[in-house]
Order: C-alpha cells, then structure tokens, then sequence
C-alpha cells in the first residue's frame, strides 16, 4: 500500500450530501450572525441582504455539479453582507472540481474585490492597503487549498495507474520466466526422456522378436506398448509445456473409466477388476480414479512383485470410491530409485476435487488405498 492510501485510509469517508448539508448549515448560521435581519431596527436593505446570503447558502448543493453556477449565486450575498462562508466554499469547490482556469481566475478576482470591497469609503491608504491585503489572502486560501485537494487527487490517481501498470508488468515478466522454463523442460523432456525411452521400446521390441521363449516374448511385448504409450502421453506433455499459456490446453485423449481394463492388463499384475457399470461421472472425477489406480498399481510393481491385486470402482451414496487393495509380495523386492512423490500427488488431487485418500497396510502384509470423491 502506498504512503497516500495510508493517509487516506485515516480519514473516515462520509457521504457527499452529508458534507454539503454540514456546509450549507454553516453557511446558514453565517447568514444568520452577519446580518440584521432581526434587530429592531432592520430595513428593506437588510432583508435583501440576508435573503441573498441564504440563496448563497442554498446554491451550495450544487457546487459539485456545477462549481461555477453556484460561485455566481453567492456574489451577491457576498457584496451585499458580510456573510462570506458560501462565496469560500464555492471559490473552493471551482478549484476543486473546476477544469477551466478562465471560470477560476474571474472568480478568484471576484472574491478579492467583494471581500476588499475598495469602493467603500474610507479611502485613505493605509484602509485600501489593508483591505487588500486581506482581500487577496481571503481569496487565496480557498483557491490554493481546492488546487492542493485536486493535485492530490490526480496524484492519488496517477499513482495508482502506475501501481497496476508495475503490478500488470511483474506479471508479464513472470509470465516469461514460466514460459521460458517451461520451454526448457519440454527440452529436455523430448531430447532425454523421449530417446530413452524410445530406445526401450525398440529394445523391448528386438527381445519380443528374437527370443523363443513365450514368457519373455510376452513380457518384452509389455514393455515395449508400455513404452510406446509413455511416448505419446510424453509427446502431449511436450506440447501442453510449449503452448503459451494465452488458452488453456488439455492432455488429448485424456484417459477415463473405459481405459482401466487396459490399464490393468499391461501392468503385468494378476488383478481383478470390478466397475459398477452404472457409474457415471465427469471426466475430471474419472482422469483421478485413472491415475489413482495407475499409481497404485505401479506401486505394487516395485514394492510387492509377485502380488495380486483387486481394483473396485462403484459408488457409495453420492461418493465415487475407488478401491486398490493387493496381497503381500511373494518375491524378493528390488530396491528402485523413487522420490516419493507418487501417493503425495494422489493426496493433493483428490483434495482439489473436495474427495480423500486414504491408504494403509492391512493385517495380511498387503497394501490398501480407497479414494473417495464427491459425484455431485
């Protein structure tokens, strides 16, 4: 926040017609002390006179709208009675809300020759001298204090502009931070993540055609679609990391419920698989239960070999849950490299669709994850 929102922030902000009545009140009690209206001894002079300070007073409802207007209405009040709290607050309101500098400098001149009032006698010098001076210090002050309010104003303003044009223009440089990061990535994603694994598909593919025996021909055959499907997906993550950010773009096809049979027969793990047919639900909820089963199923690969698996999908109430649960391992476990990220990114994706993730050992030595989410 800037040191001018600070000291406006200060100051209570009060409705616009609740100053003007405060103004026009005073205005009013003006009129009221600076005229002899009520003496005994008034005469018609003195009923004009207050009569026009009280139009003075009255045209300040309008010295927002129309600042000129209302100075021209208090000149007579002004000339007439030494009620001169109208004819300030409208010399105030034209600097303040006045554009034209002519409209500004007659009535400033109006002012000072109203309030100095030269050509009532006394004439000497030293009474003309004086009633210049204050003359022109009377009308100075409401025209250098609506001038200060509006250049304030106008500052308050500029410097806001400014503010949101930084604000716009941090954004645009994160903005081309992200996107040259995000092309980098994509870089090095296509040049080593891509020719690796393009190397273990051709590799998987050579070993499927040259090795006799089937369990190795049938294994090598899992990898190598397990590569080729990585590469696609691979290649649409390269795609969405160069897009510009301008529109939002989608991984295309996204995977959904009708790929879990698929899913579940190239993983190599002996699973059974329920889905309550009758299930329906957005793509976002089925993308999650996808890559939630996927990762629970990866898991199972390298942390139980040997380990069957049960997958249920059904619903429960206005729930989707999606159950993994898989025996203990039956061979050795290899020690692979993993930063787990995996069940951390399962959490945070069912927390984003309003669901839970709950995941666990059982008695058996097995692993189990359900995940729950709202099918609204």
């Amino acid at each position: 926040m800037t040191a001018t929102a600070r000291w406006t922030r200060r100051w209570p902000a009060f409705p616009p017609w609740t100053v003007d009545l405060l103004l026009v009140a005073l205005a009013l009690a003006d009129a009221v002390l600076n005229t002899n209206v009520f003496d005994a001894d008034a005469d018609t002079s003195d009923v004009v006179a207050f009569a026009a300070s009280v139009a003075a007073a009255g045209a300040l409802v309008l010295r927002r709208r129309f600042p000129f207007l209302t100075f021209l209405c208090t000149v007579p009040g002004l000339i007439l009675s030494d009620a001169d709290i109208a004819s300030l607050v409208a010399l105030y309101s034209m600097a303040r809300y006045g554009s034209k500098p002519v409209p500004l400098i007659v009535g400033t001149v109006v002012m000072f020759a109203g309030y100095s009032a030269l050509w009532q006698p006394p004439y000497t010098a030293d009474v003309v001298l004086l009633n210049s001076i204050y003359g022109a210090l009377f009308a100075a002050a409401p025209l250098a204090l609506g001038l200060l309010v509006r250049t304030r104003r106008e500052l308050s303003t500029r410097i806001a502009e400014v503010e949101q044009a930084r604000e716009h223009e941090r954004e645009r440089t994160a903005q081309q931070v992200l996107a040259r990061e995000r092309a980098q990535l994509a870089r090095e994603m296509h040049d080593v993540v891509s020719h690796q694994v393009s190397l273990i598909a051709v590799q998987a593919g050579a070993l499927q055609m040259a090795n006799p025996d089937p369990d190795t021909r049938r294994a090598a055959r899992t990898i190598r679609e397990l590569s080729v499907t990585t590469l696609d997906e691979l290649r649409q993550m390269v795609s969405v990391l160069r897009a510009d950010g301008g529109r939002s773009t989608e991984l295309f096809p996204q995977p959904g419920l009708r790929d879990l049979e698929h899913l579940t027969a190239a993983s190599g793990i002996p699973t059974t698989m329920s889905i309550d047919p009758r299930l329906e639900a957005a793509p976002p909820l089925q993308r999650a239960v996808y890559r939630t089963v996927q990762e629970a199923l990866t898991n199972v690969r390298k942390h139980a070999p040997g380990a069957t698996a049960t997958v249920s999908i059904g619903r429960d109430g206005d729930q989707i849950v999606a159950s993994v649960l898989n025996t203990a391992a039956s061979h050795q476990v290899t020690s692979l490299p993993s930063a787990q990220h995996g069940l951390i990114g399962l959490h945070e994706r069912a927390e984003l669709l309003g669901g839970t993730l709950t995941t666990g050992p059982t008695p058996a030595g097995g692993f189990h994850l359900e995940l729950r989410l709202p099918n609204r």
